[in-house]
Formats: structure tokens, C-alpha cells, sequence
């Protein structure tokens, strides 16, 4: 099958910083912690390296050891930097056919500095990422089965609903993964454009974001997942998607998703599992232990092992154990891609984890008596 990714690439360079060596802020009434560095000092790091990444590089290099036929649509710039990108694709079998180059600006750049649970603190300059220009869209880049749009920035953002009509006129499959910026600076294209957008992907952050662009038309709070009795409450369901002041319950939160025109609606939560909501069910997959190196790079293995199943005629259930499978190999490594698994290779962890896979569903559409409703209740 043919695949096409859209939108970021970067150099990272990764400090990894021992704990001992950099103090480390947890909020106590929010999922917030901080890295903090003393001004003026020089601090010893265990390693440096540098890595090519952005979105819709790990994600074509995670297609292509999926076996997908990958080309990939990003903006370089006319530096060194763009050379390295280059090289690493070509190397991972990537067509650079669409890979553009623009003179205005270098390519984009990122620090990671990874230190204490190994959630990176990033750094971004985003340099030429943020230049797609319409012109740059060619009808003869979208002839393939599967579109997958990255996170995109500034005025990249801009040419979403663009890259989307373009993708369904050629009949592809269309799955994206944006970030918080683009949800919340242009949420109105964003949302108009999602009923021609087949498979949606956000984190827990992301997905709170939106809440306040949906209030007006679904309503806050809104119904608990309906548990079998003695049945364990996940943690997503005990608190709502909070932003910009407004709750919304995980249940209505996929309700409106999927009204808008989305077939699939991925959400993830970290080490606490991932879940994708169908027009008719929600599907609940637990994480996979694993140590972890680094998170960077997770959710665009999630979301494109995810989106290559569902386009391989995988049901949502086995697409998402592959999704987890291989977004917990990729933390297992400081860098995006190392981890990236191959099809023969994930095949046989799915197989060797397959027993240890608790996945639970709940229908998406049920009568909800007003106690089981945010808003009605004392929070657990």
C-alpha cells in the first residue's frame, strides 16, 4: 500500500541529564511537573546525541517498516540540516520526491533535555515546518492509499483543510494527529474539515484543548462510561477532559468526535492506556510495561501503526494493540525511531503479549440514569 505523511521534520538533539543533577517540580493539584536548572551553571550530562524526528518523518519511517510505500511532504531548509534529513530518509526507504526545500528559513530544530521519568522538556524552533504554502500541494502526491497529516505549525496549520480535500478527492484514507496549537488557535478549520477526516488521534492534553470549541454545540459534563457491576472505573472516566473552564465527560467528548464525521477516534493517556471510539463502541487497551528512556516519538508511533493496521483491513482492536505495542518500543530509546518495530517484529510481540492484553468495550450509546452524569456527582 502507499502512504503519504504531512508535516514536521527536525534535528533533535537529546541531553540526557542523570536525576541527581537537575531538581525536578511536581504540581500536586494538576498532571503538571517541572525541570529546573540553576542559572549560570554548567550542568554534566551522561549523553548528547543527535536524531532526525518531527512528526511526519518518525512517522514515515514507521510506515515503511510497516511495509507501506512512504513518500513524505515536508519543508526543509537549504542547510545541513536538510542533507541529514534527507539522508536518513532515503536510508529508511522514504520517497523525498515531495520533500521541499525553501530558502526563507533553516530546517527546524529541537533540545530535548530528558532527566527524572524521561519526559523530555523540548525546545523548538520550527524554522521551515511552518511554510507549506497551497502551491506546494500537488494533486500527484495524494495518489496513494493513506494520508496521514501530522501536527502542523504556524502557517502550515493553515493548509489543513487544503491537504485534507486534496487526500479525499484521490479517495485515500485520511488520519491525523494535530497538536495544541492548531487545535486551539484554529479550531473552528480544523473542526470543519474533520468530516472528511477518517481517523483522529489526540492525547489527553490535546483532547482538552477542544473541550472549549465543543461546549456550544454538545453541552458540558455528559454521561460515565456504563461499567458491568464490581467493574473498575478507569482513571479518564473519574475526572473530566478540563479546558478553558469547562468539563466534559470522556463519553461525550467521542460522542461529539464522532458526530463531526470521524469513522475512528483515537485517545491516548499515557501509561494509563489508550482508547478508540468507533460510531458505535469505545475499545479500551492497556499500556505495556516497558522502561522507558524517552517519551518523544510515542504518539506518531501510536498513531501511524494505528492508522496502518486500520488501512491493512485490521479490526480496531488489533490495530490498537499494534499501536500500543509499538509506541512502548519506542520509549524504550531516547531518540524517535530507534525503536520503531518492523511488521514481522511487532506480529510476534502481539502474539507473545496477546494474553496479557485486558481490552474492555463499552457502547458509546446508552441511557444514562442523572447520577451517572458529571456534574450530578461528587467526584471520586
Amino acid at each position: 500500500m502507499k502512504a503519504l505523511t504531512v508535516g514536521g521534520a527536525m534535528i533533535d538533539t537529546i541531553a540526557i541529564i542523570e536525576s541527581s543533577r537537575i531538581e525536578r517540580m511536581a504540581m500536586s493539584n494538576a498532571d503538571s511537573s517541572f525541570l529546573l536548572m540553576e542559572e549560570g551553571r554548567k550542568t554534566e550530562a551522561l549523553e548528547i546525541s543527535t536524531h532526525i524526528g518531527g512528526g511526519a518523518v518518525n512517522a514515515a519511517v514507521s510506515m515503511a517498516r510497516l511495509g507501506f510505500d512512504v513518500s513524505t511532504l515536508v519543508k526543509l531548509g537549504q542547510d545541513g540540516r536538510a542533507e541529514q534529513v534527507l539522508t536518513t530518509l532515503e536510508h529508511e526507504g522514504v520517497s523525498t520526491r515531495w520533500a521541499l526545500r525553501d530558502p526563507r528559513a533553516p530546517t527546524g530544530a529541537s533540545v530535548l533535555i530528558s532527566s527524572h521519568d524521561r519526559n523530555a522538556a523540548v525546545f523548538t524552533f520550527r524554522g521551515a515546518n511552518t511554510m507549506l504554502e497551497l502551491h506546494d500541494l500537488h494533486d500527484n502526491a495524494f495518489a496513494v492509499d493513506v494520508v496521514y497529516i501530522t501536527s502542523l505549525s504556524g502557517k502550515s496549520a493553515e493548509r489543513f483543510p487544503d491537504l485534507v480535500r486534496r487526500a479525499k478527492a484521490q479517495g485515500a484514507l485520511v488520519a491525523t494527529n494535530p497538536g495544541v496549537r492548531q487545535l486551539s488557535a484554529r479550531a473552528g478549520p480544523f473542526q470543519e474539515a474533520l468530516r472528511m477526516v477518517d481517523i483522529v488521534a489526540l492525547n489527553r492534553n490535546e483532547a482538552s484543548t477542544l473541550v472549549p470549541s465543543l461546549i456550544a454545540q454538545f453541552g458540558e459534563g455528559g454521561p460515565r462510561l456504563p461499567l458491568a457491576p464490581g467493574e473498575e472505573r478507569p482513571d479518564i472516566d473519574r475526572r473530566p477532559l478540563s479546558g478553558g473552564g469547562y468539563d466534559m465527560s470522556v463519553v461525550q467528548f467521542f460522542r461529539a468526535l464522532t458526530s463531526m464525521g470521524p469513522r475512528r477516534v483515537l485517545l491516548t493517556d499515557g501509561k494509563r492506556g489508550a482508547y478508540v471510539a468507533t460510531h458505535e463502541e469505545i475499545v479500551f487497551c492497556p499500556s505495556v510495561e516497558c522502561t522507558v528512556a524517552g517519551t518523544a516519538g510515542a504518539g506518531d508511533a501510536f498513531t501511524s501503526t494505528y492508522t496502518a493496521y486500520e488501512a491493512l483491513g485490521l479490526p480496531p482492536v488489533r490495530a490498537l494493540e499494534a499501536a500500543t505495542i509499538n509506541a512502548a518500543s519506542v520509549v524504550g530509546f531516547v531518540d524517535t525511531q530507534a525503536g520503531l518495530l518492523r511488521r514481522d517484529e511487532l506480529e510476534k510481540r502481539i502474539a507473545a503479549l496477546g494474553p496479557q492484553f485486558a481490552t474492555r468495550r463499552w457502547p458509546l450509546h446508552f441511557e444514562s440514569p442523572a447520577d451517572e452524569r458529571f456534574g450530578d456527582i461528587a467526584a471520586e
